[in-house]
């Protein structure tokens, strides 16, 4: 990496550290909008510039139509930065519904991800994207996760919707693949913001022309991203790779065999002292080990 100062990528719309948000629920398992909003204000008042509710981490896919709405609503009259609502889904219409009344529950964007499971051909993925941002006036950030998804949008569809398309302004990058993302910044840089979508690829994504990340570890560790984006901004690459280091541990311990990001995300923030309840199914409630682990990585990151 070769980074010098002023030479690093701006964000333009959303900021630089989003976080997609964990949906608190009560012991009975009901969403919980007044943690919702609790917990919204305390991850606003640690640097975090946006937050994404009813995203994958937020178990967007297990909320009703009617949750997602109070979920959206709520989050977004609780802080004053913005919100974006996860409003993909494997239907369109679905997609394109939800999308639409986010408009009016005050959310600032919208996260949309790849239509999952049916895996579409490229047309359809292309025309699902084109279908969900003609749906709105508000900003889209369009997330591309293979993994999840079972299909990666290809880059000639991505070059002509960030193009073509003038509210998709945004690029959440899950495909662990930095030098395809290079690869889009150097043809299409000037349409789109690049976001890593996944924590541990922020600093090599930063390097080829990213601006941030949508993360989850970021529940706790967004003052650390916040110095580490800055100080590769002014081109202090060093620093940026010693605090890239101090936050290995997180970035282990956010997803393992037996738990996923939303389970240790409310694991960590549990130990935080902040009630969030356990997931919804098909995820388990957490293990015990789970609880023991996040205290100490709590504990690596502030010693």
């Amino acid at each position: 990496m070769n980074a010098t100062a002023g030479n690093a990528a701006q964000p333009r719309h959303f900021g630089a550290v989003l976080t997609a948000m964990v949906t608190p629920f009560d012991a009975q398992g009901r969403l919980d909008l007044g943690a919702a909003q609790r917990l919204a204000r305390w991850l606003a008042g640690r640097g975090h510039d946006a937050l994404v509710v009813a995203g994958t981490t937020g178990e967007g896919s297990s909320l009703t139509d009617e949750e997602h709405s109070d979920l959206v609503r709520a989050v977004a009259q609780a802080v004053t930065i913005p919100v974006l609502a996860g409003t993909g889904s494997g239907d369109t219409a679905r997609s394109v519904a939800l999308t639409r009344r986010a408009q009016g529950l005050g959310a600032a964007g919208v996260l949309v991800v790849a239509p999952y499971y049916t895996r579409p051909p490229q047309a359809g993925l292309e025309a699902h994207l084109r279908a969900v941002a003609g749906a709105t006036r508000l900003p889209v950030m369009a997330y591309d996760v293979p993994l999840r998804t079972g299909r990666r949008i290809a880059r000639e569809v991505l070059l002509r919707l960030f193009r073509e398309v003038p509210n998709l302004v945004a690029f959440k990058d899950a495909t662990g693949d930095p030098a395809a993302a290079a690869d889009l910044v150097a043809q299409a840089g000037a349409h789109f913001d690049l976001y890593a979508g996944d924590d541990a690829l922020t600093l090599p994504l930063l390097a080829v022309g990213g601006v941030g990340l949508v993360g989850t570890s970021t529940h706790w560790t967004s003052p650390v991203f916040k110095e580490l984006i800055e100080a590769f901004g002014r081109g202090d690459v060093q620093r940026a790779r010693e605090l890239n280091q101090r936050l290995l541990p997180s970035f282990a311990f956010a997803s393992g065999e037996d738990w996923v990001f939303a389970m240790s995300a409310k694991a960590m923030l549990r130990t935080l002292g902040l009630e969030v309840g356990d997931c919804r199914l098909p995820l388990p409630p957490a293990p015990p080990q789970l609880a023991v682990q996040a205290r100490q990585v709590w504990q690596q990151l502030n010693g």
